[in-house]
């Protein structure tokens, strides 16, 4: 079974993996975007930070849900193609979206109405960078997102484990993150290409998570009637803070 290193990542289609995933906003995002929206208005955090999103693909919700607590957003993606995508999306998103914004702005709107032009905000704030999950600079960043990208990017556990290792290493200590994975994911076609899992849960990622973080909450949104796709078990959202807490 091929590793991370052996994916088709030069054949990645955006286009297709944008139309399938985003072009709607579905039930599951909205609620994932909302519980990381309560959590983020919560933040403990002195000011404005530097944020990353790791693994951004064609998926910018993150990152607006970083915009009020950050002046600078690093979104790193391996791939060339969405690079390119990010590159010129960001400059001004498309209106597909708007709603995702308008979740923000419902849900919490003490910490985003502040934010008159997110589309101008977002195009000053980031920076897209070529970069890999396991090549990521250590304690640099005061908030992080990574949405499907740890589990979905190799069959190896050992390498999931590295990834996700490698993202909480990113942040400085105390710095809240909301990483978000496919549970039980069976692997995922995106255009022509068939692309590798790891199979993931709940149990799992909480004892992973607890030496290195604190805070933690992980909770699930089961697939119901209309999932996204076959061979997934639901969706899963952890958020907390990097590091152990301080003792009392």
């Amino acid at each position: 079974m091929r590793g991370n290193q052996s994916q088709p990542w030069n054949e990645w289609d955006s286009a297709w993996y944008l139309a399938h995933n985003y072009e709607e906003l579905r039930y599951d995002d909205r609620q994932l975007m909302e519980w990381m929206a309560d959590f983020f208005a919560g933040a403990r955090m002195r000011g404005r930070g530097h944020g990353i999103d790791v693994g951004t693909g064609t998926n910018i919700y993150p990152s607006l849900a970083m915009l009020p607590l950050c002046d600078k957003i690093t979104m790193v993606e391996r791939t060339v193609a969405n690079v390119n995508w990010l590159q010129s999306e960001v400059q001004d998103y498309a209106e597909t979206w708007d709603p995702f914004w308008g979740t923000f702005l419902d849900r919490n709107p003490s910490l985003y109405k502040e934010i008159t032009n997110p589309r101008e905000r977002l195009e000053s704030v980031v920076d897209v960078e070529r970069g890999n999950i396991f090549e990521l600079r250590r304690d640099t960043y005061d908030i992080g997102t990574m949405f499907f990208v740890a589990e979905s990017i190799t069959p190896y556990r050992v390498e999931f484990e590295r990834g996700l290792r490698r993202f909480l290493a990113s942040l400085r200590r105390y710095a809240p993150f909301a990483a978000a994975f496919m549970k039980n994911s069976d692997g995922y076609e995106v255009g022509d290409h068939k692309y590798a899992a790891v199979r993931v849960n709940e149990e799992q990622i909480t004892k992973f998570l607890e030496p290195l973080a604190h805070g933690i909450k992980v909770r699930t949104i089961p697939t119901g009637s209309n999932p996204l796709r076959n061979g997934y078990d639901g969706l899963i959202l952890a958020t907390g803070y990097a590091g152990r807490a301080r003792r009392k």
